[in-house]
């Protein structure tokens, strides 16, 4: 609700402004009107895609195209937050397919006609989004077309227009898959292996070599006599300004008061518990009284020992040192207060194994009537499988015998089925369910333990309005202290002996923060503040309260030259130093004509290594500068020095063999894996040409 207030509030501001600028048109020229107009727009827009700006409102109407689909899928109308960020992203992917992603495939050539359509939802080559359709699957699990055909019959006599909807969007799916589809596999017949470099990849990977060698690692000190100048610094660059693209971010450090029951609210826990235990002893319906009274309701679970140890140890020792009706007197556990009743005991199997015989009819008499006919056939000995065949609704195919339903736990079991973990085994009972009326029987079951079931009466501890509010006057005092200004938060914490937490790479969608997960209010102040800033409070779940400073800024794209003189100076240094070692080992090396002469030299010892090659199973551990060097370097001649990624190598071929392990199949599959990447990384390409702007984070 915070964030659509503040959206109706910046709407009402917008509006203002529009009608301000309307009066302004009698004085001001058309061009710079539209300049103005254009300011304000753009501050509400979504995104951008190809140019064409994404209205928040624009946005929100194919948000809600999705909310009803998904109301269609699930017949519910409740959506829990994990579920609207799927429904928000599943609208950005459609206005993704529509502006960059079909456009791009289109101006390939590419189209789907109508009859090619037709074919695909009722043709001989029907779409994959139609075949993985729960609704258009039959009993044995794969796509049923007679379910599609009556599907579509329906459409035209569906009043609520539900149907029609649907299948708008399955369409719709269809086009953009049959598309997409398509488009791979032109790329896909464009990646051409011939025949030459088929045989040139199998023969390269093939070849492997038997290397005794000699490294010098390069050290972590940095070396301090070595300089690099800042034009040396600017060279490199605008040689390598491609690297150094990036996402926008922010680092935050912050400190975070958690609200927790004071001793006077645990105190008030202890006597809200104590003053309910008379009538929780004597309740005849404790059901009932735990609706009322306790922080959960009854568990009808029937526990066996030890299930309960890991909630309780405590509880599941009472349990099965006691006998119906006893009581355990409170307890404080982390401080959740709970008592404990012993409400029944009996012995019970772990599993059961089910067979039932279903049957369905809207005329529940006749219904009733069957029921009863076989029951009576049951009961002069009829074979129950047979009559599971014959006469039950469910034709479970996987199932290897007519009528089972298979093992069933308390925790895995169907509603209205609990009394099958109390029949004998072989004794059929009707029983009703939400799927309908049932004759069941348990075939086999576990052996049956003792098992208790309890009745828990919770009390939790939980913080007053006065905790809330010693908790907010703290947070308050260090907002209030720090005045907006990162020097004064930072002295302010200090003197207060509070330790602030960082946060590194915030990206601006972002809805987490370290170990909290409702962190958006956060994340937007960090957006929307400068370097520097102090939040006033920030409160979290109704349960933390936050003071954050933003410490970093990082804009999309590449940072100037400035913000990476730091790193930029350490890696030219670094590769200066690598040089300088180089140099070094061929100075103190020069006129040495052996490995071992070399080893001892430079204080270290020859290591040998086969099987080195570009293919071969292990070779991907090795340094790959050096297998490079490796692999074209010649036979028994003293090579190097060569600086790898680990250290500075002089090594020797001893030999070189051709193997059979890289096979044409692992050549075709390696040239299909880089075919694989390429695909991947296609959408994010087809985004950073068609300059796709996301500002979704600023609204969600």
């Amino acid at each position: 609700m915070a964030v659509l207030e503040k959206i109706r509030v910046k709407m009402g501001v917008f509006i203002t402004a529009v009608i301000g600028l309307a009066l302004l048109s009698f004085i001001i020229d058309a061009d710079t009107l539209q300049s103005a107009v254009s300011l304000f727009s753009n501050k509400y827009d979504v995104g951008e895609m190809n140019g064409k700006a994404i209205s928040y409102q624009d946005f929100q109407k194919r948000v809600e195209y999705f909310n009803n689909i998904h109301q269609l899928l699930t017949g519910s109308a409740s959506v829990d937050e994990q579920t609207s960020d799927m429904i928000n992203q599943n609208a950005w992917q459609d206005l993704l397919s529509e502006n960059v992603i079909l456009p791009s495939i289109e101006k390939a050539g590419i189209a789907v006609g109508e009859d090619e359509m037709f074919d695909l939802s009722q043709g001989s080559n029907v779409s994959q989004v139609l075949a993985r359709e729960q609704i258009f699957m039959g009993q044995d699990g794969k796509f049923d077309r007679n379910m599609l055909v009556e599907f579509i019959k329906a459409i035209p006599t569906d009043g609520s227009g539900n149907l029609a909807a649907y299948w708008e969007y399955l369409e719709k799916n269809m086009y953009v898959d049959q598309m997409v589809g398509k488009y791979v596999n032109l790329l896909s017949k464009s990646s051409i292996q011939n025949p030459v470099e088929l045989i040139r990849s199998i023969e390269e990977n093939n070849v492997t070599s038997e290397v005794s060698f000699v490294v010098q690692p390069f050290g972590f000190a940095e070396d301090t006599t070595i300089t690099v100048t800042k034009q040396e610094v600017r060279d490199f660059y605008n040689k390598n300004k491609h690297n150094f693209e990036q996402p926008a971010s922010r680092d935050i450090e912050y400190v975070v008061f958690e609200v927790a029951p004071s001793l006077a609210d645990i105190a008030a826990a202890e006597n809200e518990i104590e003053a309910l235990m008379p009538e929780f002893k004597s309740s005849a319906n404790l059901k009932n009284f735990l609706a009322r009274n306790s922080d959960k309701p009854m568990d009808a679970y029937y526990y066996k020992k030890g299930e309960l140890a890991s909630e309780s140890p405590v509880l599941d020792s009472f349990a099965f040192a006691a006998k119906p009706g006893d009581v355990l007197e409170p307890i404080n556990e982390n401080n959740v207060f709970k008592a404990a009743r012993i409400n029944d005991t009996k012995q019970l199997p772990d599993s059961v194994f089910v067979q039932h015989i279903m049957i369905q009819n809207p005329d529940n008499a006749v219904t009733e009537a069957k029921i009863d006919s076989l029951m009576n056939l049951l009961g002069r000995g009829a074979d129950f499988v047979q009559l599971a065949q014959e006469n039950s609704m469910d034709n479970n195919p996987a199932a290897e015998t007519a009528g089972d339903i298979g093992w069933m736990t308390q925790a895995n079991t169907i509603p209205g089925f609990d009394t099958c973990f109390v029949l004998p085994v072989g004794k059929p009972i009707k029983l009703q369910s939400q799927f309908g009326s049932h004759i069941v029987r348990v075939k086999e079951r576990t052996r049956p333990v003792p098992k208790v079931q309890l009745a828990v009466l919770q009390k939790a501890a939980i913080a007053s309005k006065e905790t809330f509010q010693d908790y907010y006057s703290k947070a308050n005092d260090v907002a209030s202290k720090s005045e907006g200004k990162i020097e004064k938060f930072n002295q302010v914490t200090q003197e207060m002996n509070l330790y602030p937490m960082p946060a590194y790479n915030i990206a601006e969608g972002a809805r987490s923060i370290a170990n909290y997960p409702n962190a958006r209010e956060i994340v937007r102040w960090a957006y929307e503040a400068e370097k520097g800033d102090v939040s006033q409070i920030i409160s979290m779940d109704n349960k933390y309260f936050f003071i954050v400073a933003l410490t970093e800024v990082r804009e999309e794209g590449i940072p100037a030259v400035e913000k990476l003189e730091k790193d930029i100076a350490s890696h030219l240094r670094r590769e200066k130093a690598n040089e300088k070692m180089v140099e070094s080992v061929k100075e103190q090396i020069a006129g040495l004509t052996s490995l071992e002469e070399i080893a001892e030299k430079l204080g270290t010892t020859v290591s040998t290594q086969s099987g080195v090659s570009f293919g071969a199973p292990g070779s991907r551990s090795f340094d790959p500068k050096f297998v490079g060097a490796v692999t074209g370097a010649e036979v028994n001649k003293l090579t190097g020095p060569i600086a790898g990624n680990i250290g500075v190598y002089v090594f020797n071929v001893d030999s070189r063999e051709t193997g059979a392990f890289f096979t044409e199949d692992d050549a075709k599959q390696r040239q299909q894996q880089s075919f694989s990447l390429q695909i991947q990384r296609l959408p994010a390409i087809l985004e950073k040409m068609s300059e796709v702007k996301d500002n979704r984070a600023k609204f969600f």
